[in-house]
């Protein structure tokens, strides 16, 4: 497990990005046939583990949980490529699940997207271990005196 950074501290990220929330439904009746719906092995695992390997493709970093995976973009334009590039780990999964499921509606699957403008976000991470968009981008400590309004106050004015 990754150490507590003791104190307070917010994350630190130049410039716009993604927030894309991903998760999905399975059915409690088939829990086998719903993991391979979703890709078994080749699923969201092995398409994060790729990603991770190829930071080219613009994913800062992610946070698993369950049932949602928050996975932090560069752009959105990176995100799109990756979902629909036949060289990427995505598209096959999709498109198979796809014809597994649409007409069952066994498993559910559901994203959603937030384009977040530079400085237009605000966080802090009080004796936690990197976490959430902290651990996709930047820690940096914060003073005793910060407040969350203080933070965002570009935004607010």
């Amino acid at each position: 497990m990754t150490s507590v950074r003791q104190g307070r501290h917010t994350a630190r990220i130049e410039g716009d990005f993604v927030v894309f929330l991903i998760g999905f439904r399975p059915s409690w009746r088939h829990p086998i046939r719903s993991a391979r719906d979703v890709g078994g092995r080749r699923g969201m695992g092995h398409m994060l583990t790729y990603l991770t390997e190829h930071p080219e493709k613009g994913l800062l970093g992610f946070q698993m949980g369950l049932p949602v995976i928050v996975q932090y973009w560069r752009s959105y334009e990176q995100l799109e490529v990756f979902a629909r590039d036949q060289d990427d780990p995505h598209l096959a999964p999709w498109r198979t699940y796809w014809r597994r499921v649409q007409k069952s509606g066994r498993t559910g699957i559901w994203h959603e997207t937030y384009l977040v403008r530079a400085g237009e976000y605000e966080s802090i991470y009080a004796n936690m271990p990197p976490f959430g968009l902290g651990k996709a981008t930047e820690l940096v400590p914060l003073g005793e005196d910060s407040t969350s309004r203080g933070r965002i106050k570009r935004v607010l004015g």
